[in-house]
């Protein structure tokens, strides 16, 4: 079984800082992209931030100088650093990955986490 387990969210004044961790964990072969996704309410879930196993990072335009996403491989994890918070990026953020399970020869599969909220408060 595979899991993807998000932490770090919570209540934030505008302006301040957040961090999202989100760990894979289970009968892993490979993860090949790790994604940061959001959604508001009353809204579609939209991509926010991606990286790609060679290590190229690409983020919504929304968020582009304000959020950085990191990965460690060999911990399996990807993280989201917020800074300059603003009361619209209030939302769920859900981690998500396409990976690999063992054995191989089973296809590459879509996986998301459970979500974590972020509040930003003006």
């Amino acid at each position: 079984q595979v899991q993807l387990v998000e932490s770090g969210g919570g209540l934030v004044q505008a302006g301040g800082s957040l961090r999202l961790s989100c760990v894979a964990s289970g009968t892993i072969f490979s993860i090949h992209n790790m994604d940061w996704y959001r959604q508001a309410p009353g809204k579609q879930r939209e991509l926010v931030a991606s990286s790609t196993s060679d290590g190229n990072m690409d983020y919504a335009d929304a968020v582009k100088g304000r959020f950085t996403i990191s990965r460690d491989k060999a911990k399996k994890t990807v993280d989201l650093q917020m800074n300059s918070l603003k009361p619209e990026d209030t939302a769920i953020y859900y981690c998500n990955a396409f990976i690999r399970p063992i054995p191989p020869r089973k296809p590459i599969t879509e996986y998301w986490g459970q979500g974590t909220q972020v509040t930003v408060s003006s």
